[in-house]
């Protein structure tokens, strides 16, 4: 499978488009698995609309330059990963620092950002994963192992709301700031089909280099 994301279908198409700046800061955004199978406008059954559009521009707003897509099907983690990391980089070819470049993934995109991760195997690049573990990926995925400055996020009434540390643990890359954020918002799954504030806000002050997130 050959992805291309800096064709057309993005938030941020090329980087000429992107304003390809000197201090821009980068944000690849993979959106959850609903989203994915179904429509833009489809409604899940408990959670509702996966405010897609209002997430990339919560993060466009406060200057950050976003690359996303609406990925369509069922798509392959693995497969898919490696077209991010072919984008990233490029970007880093076109002198982009990789300090300056974050990968935000949400419930299936955050599984996508971790494969990202551990492809890319660079510690100076920055992710955000967002709902997207449980303590059987320990056994059932082995093979991540996470690179880079990594903030994890989850909620606490959610199924994948479980600390990540002791997969931090297991990986061999070097990590040098690491952190996680436990909400509870009562939401469940659906806290990430929406741009709150609780966990947007810290993944634009992670994208920004603030590892200590004040």
């Amino acid at each position: 499978m050959k992805i291309n994301l800096l064709i057309g279908i993005l938030f941020c198409s090329t980087l000429s488009a992107c304003g390809n700046k000197n201090d821009d800061r980068y944000v690849f955004f993979l959106h959850n698995r609903f989203l994915e199978e179904h429509g833009i406008n489809e409604l899940h059954p408990e959670f509702g609309r996966t405010e897609y559009k209002e997430i990339l521009a919560e993060f466009e707003k406060s200057g950050l330059k976003v690359i996303s897509e609406k990925r369509n099907g069922n798509v392959n983690a693995l497969e898919y990963a490696t077209g991010i990391v072919n984008q990233i980089d490029s970007l880093i070819t076109n002198g982009i620092e990789s300090e300056k470049i974050t990968v935000v993934g949400t419930s299936k995109g955050g599984y996508i950002a971790q494969y990202v991760s551990t492809l890319a195997n660079n510690p100076k690049l920055n992710f955000v994963f967002v709902g997207s573990f449980r303590n059987s990926d320990l056994e059932n995925i082995p093979e991540i192992n996470f690179c880079g400055n990594i903030l994890t996020i989850y909620e606490k009434t959610d199924l994948f709301g479980v600390s990540a540390i002791e997969r931090k643990e297991n990986s061999t890359c070097e990590i040098k700031n690491f952190e996680e954020i436990e909400l509870n918002t009562g939401m469940g799954h659906g806290f990430l089909f929406k741009p709150l504030k609780e966990w947007i806000e810290p993944s634009i002050k992670w994208a920004n280099g603030n590892y200590e997130l004040e």
